[in-house]
């Protein structure tokens, strides 16, 4: 549904204490649903933080695929909609288990404890904050497909628990 030019921002439907997903479906602000979704939108922003960091353009692509997973959360499992937003798939795993093989390669970690942001550059310090934060999002997600039983979300919930490993290398890296 694109929009062209939005004429107003505030539709004061959640005043009410309620929003909707993207089916149109109310729901209370306090749903499982909301909590996970601005949980996912934060890790996103952290994420365009880090880019203004970091300067790497994987991280956008990252983000198009939060935007995707988020997507997915926000609709009916097997609605019209639904099957029409680009799925996560389990390439998108293998890339960020290949990008984090090639950072240890280049550059073994040592098997000690490491003070997130206190090691490492400005940038890297940004990096683990999205790390805590995609941390975060694993546990909201995974919460959301016990409590709602969306098992069409495995390949997402695996995707964002490779996402933490990537940044937490990530981290020593830039």
């Amino acid at each position: 549904m694109p929009i062209d030019k939005l004429k107003h921002i505030a539709t004061k439907y959640g005043d009410s204490g309620l929003s909707k997903n993207f089916e149109n479906k109310s729901f209370k602000k306090t749903h499982i649903l909301f909590e996970t979704l601005g949980t996912m939108d934060e890790l996103s922003s952290y994420l365009g933080l880090c880019f203004h960091y970091c300067k790497l353009d994987f991280l956008k692509a990252i983000q198009m695929n939060l935007q995707n997973i988020n997507s997915l959360i926000a609709s009916e499992y097997n609605s019209d909609l639904y099957n029409i937003i680009t799925q996560i798939k389990e390439e998108d795993v293998l890339v960020l288990e290949n990008i984090i093989q090639g950072y240890l390669d280049l550059k073994p970690l040592e098997a000690k404890f490491y003070l997130p942001g206190s090691e490492k550059t400005e940038a890297g310090a940004y990096v683990d904050i999205a790390r805590t934060v995609a941390r975060k999002a694993e546990r909201k997600l995974n919460a959301f497909v016990e409590h709602e039983q969306r098992k069409d979300l495995e390949i997402a919930k695996k995707y964002l628990n490779r996402l933490s490993d990537y940044l937490f290398v990530l981290s020593f890296n830039v």
